[in-house]
């Protein structure tokens, strides 16, 4: 998984995220990403993987918000490579998936990754990991904004909800990363200058997902 970030105006991300949530800032700066990365294993408690849903590849678009004393993450959009992983997301978590045509090969370290939708929103980069593993401090940057332990999605009628994420750190590296092709930012409205200020990367993580709830009003 790559975690490419740039800062953003928080005043220009703002309208583009439900009025009930918080956009949250880091040294004055609210920040969004862009996370490439692919899953395997996946399943329900107590399921065997799903055919066809067990390992895809999968592309978020995300900023950082909060509701009250629960920070977590908010997703623009969602790519996934799995069509049963599309249908059964948006209709269990009311998260934004597209599907998309998605592919990634190695070499050694390197990673290169493509996606592109029906109507041609494109992604296309190479990065790989650029020193050892470490785990992030409370109170730093790669802390903020990786170790987030909840989602939020709005549903019809524009209601929140909330699932809970549960993890162990997040075992980062630092990252060198190439990106070729990028139209996720433009079609969300979503300005971001020059290259990313921050890249991390994580090769493995075990990750639980419990089902949505609403957020209380």
């Amino acid at each position: 998984m790559l975690f490419a970030h740039w800062p953003v105006s928080a005043g220009a991300l703002r309208p583009l995220l439900p009025a009930r949530l918080t956009l949250q800032e880091f040294a004055g700066n609210a920040w969004v990403a862009i996370t490439p990365f692919w899953m395997s294993g996946v399943r329900f408690h107590n399921w065997l993987p799903l055919p066809f849903a067990s390992r895809f590849e999968e592309l978020n678009v995300r900023t950082y918000v909060s509701d009250g004393d629960y920070p977590g993450v908010w997703f623009f959009s969602l790519d996934a490579a799995s069509g049963v992983a599309v249908r059964g997301a948006r209709r269990l978590y009311r998260l934004p998936y597209v599907r998309a045509r998605m592919s990634h090969g190695t070499s050694g370290t390197e990673i290169s990754y493509h996606s592109v939708r029906k109507d041609g929103t494109r992604f296309a980069a190479r990065y790989r990991p650029a020193g050892p593993i470490t785990f992030s401090r409370p109170g730093t940057l790669e802390h903020w904004l990786t170790e987030r332990y909840c989602l939020y999605a709005q549903g019809k009628g524009n209601r929140l909800f909330r699932a809970e994420i549960h993890h162990e750190p997040w075992p980062l590296q630092p990252a060198t990363a190439e990106i070729v092709c990028n139209d996720l930012f433009r079609i969300h409205g979503i300005a971001v200058a020059g290259p990313p200020a921050s890249l991390l990367y994580s090769h493995r993580l075990p990750v639980l997902v419990w089902p949505p709830v609403p957020v209380k009003t």
